[in-house]
C-alpha cells in the first residue's frame, strides 16, 4: 500500500482520543470512513472528527472501495466476526484487545489470516510506547542482572457503572470474554511476553466475591516463562480507594525495577549503586506509536510485533488462569 485508508467498525469511546485521531496523524495514513450501528452516533462521530463517510452497516464499510484497511473497535464478542469478514474481503485488520472472546476464536481469526494472506494486527499498544520501551531497554541492558521473578498487583475500587443493574459490558462475560481481568491483564501479559519471552505455563484461581456483576472480580495467578523466570499476580476490583494499587516489579540478581501499567509514569530502578527514576508520560493518543508501526508494516517499510499470532497466546494465558 502507498496510502493506508482506514475504516473503523465501532467508533465508540476508545476511538475518541486513544486511537481514532491517530490514524490521520501517522504519515501515509488516513481515516476515511467510520461505522456504528446507531446511525446518529456514527454521523456525530464523523462530523466531530471530520471523517468524510459514515455507515450504520458493517458490510457497507467493509465493501467500501475507498477503504483498504479496517480497525475493529467493537467489544470482544464481535471481534472475530468482523475481522474474519474484513480479511475475507482482502482488507488488513487492526483489532482491539483482548483479541477475541477466547483462544478458540483467536485461532479461527489467525487461520483466516493465513489462508487469505491478509495481515492481522492487535492493539496491544504498550509494545510501542516510550515508557514501556524504556522498561524493556533496562531489562535488555541487564541493569538489574538476571531476572528472577515478576510480581503484579492491580487492585481497584468498583466504578459506578459496575454497581448498576445493567453494568458496563467489560464485566459481562458474554460480551467481554471474562471481566476486568481479561480487559486489563491482557495488556500486562502481552508486554511481559514481549519483554521477557513466552510464558509456557499459567495457573490461577478466579472468583466473584462481591456479587456486583457476573464476571470474576478477583484473580490470583502463578506463571512461568520459558526462560525460567517465575511470576505471580493478584487482581482485585472490589477494594476501597485507599487500597488501590497498580504496581509491577521485576526482581533481578542485582536489583529491582518497579513500574505501573495504567496509572503512573515513573519507572524506579533500585540497585546496590542507588536509585534511578525515569518519568515518561504517555502521548496524547496512546495508540499512535503502534498504529505508525502497523502502517509501516502494511507499506512494506517496517514491522509491527503486535500480530494475531502473538495476541492469541495472551487469550490462551487468560483462559488458563481463569479456567474459562
Amino acid at each position: 500500500m502507498d496510502q493506508v485508508k482506514w475504516g473503523i467498525i465501532g467508533c465508540g469511546d476508545v476511538t475518541e482520543v486513544k486511537s481514532g485521531p491517530a490514524f490521520n496523524k501517522v504519515p501515509n495514513s488516513e481515516l476515511v470512513a467510520v461505522m456504528r450501528r446507531d446511525a446518529q452516533k456514527a454521523a456525530d462521530y464523523a462530523l466531530r472528527h471530520k471523517v468524510p463517510v459514515w455507515y450504520s452497516d458493517a458490510d457497507a464499510l467493509i465493501n467500501d472501495p475507498n477503504v483498504n484497511a479496517i480497525y475493529v473497535a467493537t467489544p470482544p464478542d464481535t471481534h472475530a466476526e468482523y475481522a474474519i469478514r474484513a480479511m475475507r474481503a482482502g482488507k488488513p485488520v487492526y483489532v482491539e484487545k483482548p483479541m477475541a472472546l477466547n483462544a478458540a476464536e483467536c485461532e479461527a481469526m489467525n487461520r483466516v489470516s493465513t489462508e487469505t494472506g491478509v495481515p492481522l494486527f492487535v492493539a496491544f499498544y504498550r509494545r510501542a510506547l516510550p515508557y514501556f520501551l524504556k522498561v524493556k531497554e533496562l531489562i535488555d541492558q541487564n541493569v538489574i542482572g538476571d531476572i528472577r521473578c515478576v510480581t503484579i498487583q492491580l487492585h481497584q475500587q468498583p466504578a459506578t457503572a459496575e454497581k448498576q443493574d445493567q453494568p458496563n459490558w467489560r464485566v459481562s462475560p458474554e460480551v467481554s470474554g471474562g471481566g476486568l481481568f481479561h480487559d486489563l491483564a491482557s495488556h500486562q501479559f502481552d508486554f511481559l511476553e514481549y519483554a521477557l519471552g513466552p510464558i509456557k505455563r499459567a495457573t490461577g484461581i478466579a472468583r466473584n466475591q462481591a456479587g456486583l456483576y457476573a464476571a470474576d472480580d478477583i484473580v490470583m495467578a502463578n506463571f512461568a516463562f520459558e526462560s525460567g523466570v517465575l511470576g505471580t499476580g493478584s487482581w482485585c476490583f472490589t477494594v476501597n480507594k485507599e487500597q488501590r494499587i497498580d504496581q509491577t516489579q521485576l526482581i533481578g540478581s542485582k536489583g529491582k525495577i518497579t513500574f505501573c501499567f495504567f496509572e503512573k509514569f515513573t519507572i524506579r530502578v533500585e540497585t546496590d549503586t542507588g536509585l534511578d527514576e525515569y518519568s515518561i508520560p504517555f502521548p496524547e493518543h496512546v495508540q499512535q506509536p503502534l498504529i505508525d508501526l502497523v502502517v509501516k508494516d502494511l507499506r512494506g517499510v517496517g514491522k509491527s510485533t503486535s500480530t494475531g499470532e502473538t495476541a492469541a497466546r495472551i487469550n490462551y494465558i487468560l483462559d488458563q488462569i481463569t479456567g474459562r
